[in-house]
């Protein structure tokens, strides 16, 4: 499977990039008070999406040797993708006020931010390595 890892790889980037554009999206959405957001057709767009991007995660991680991941750094971005699940539930749904969806959804979008941020650097700081090394 090390032969398809490229292939792989930029499946995952693309579906990265994909779920949290639809998730801004969609966020934007709802907080201007629209319905389409929230339509069949988006919700199952994005299970799709994150399916395939849990899919492609699940294969890297069986290609990739163990000690890429000594640092924690991929034990930290799942504990991260567990936070911003969470919050995008109440950014797009579960918040009863407009105001709670709104901070959900910033909060959301800066989970998935440093999310990119440690996976980039590969390091539980991610774009504050540098700051601090």
């Amino acid at each position: 499977m090390i032969a398809f890892y490229a292939q792989i790889k930029l499946v995952h980037l693309i579906a990265v990039l994909l779920s949290g554009s639809l998730f801004a999206l969609r966020g934007i959405g709802v907080l201007a008070g629209q319905r389409w957001p929230l339509a069949a057709p988006l919700r199952y767009l994005s299970y799709s999406i994150d399916t395939t991007l849990l899919t492609a995660a699940l294969m890297l991680l069986t290609i990739l040797p163990a000690g890429m991941f000594a640092n924690g750094w991929l034990t930290l971005k799942l504990v991260l993708l567990v936070v911003y699940v969470v919050l995008g539930t109440f950014a797009l749904k579960r918040g009863r006020t407009q105001r709670v969806r709104a901070i959900s959804f910033v909060a959301a979008l800066l989970t998935y931010g440093y999310m990119l941020g440690v996976a980039r650097m590969h390091h539980p700081l991610g774009v504050f390595y540098s700051w601090f090394m």
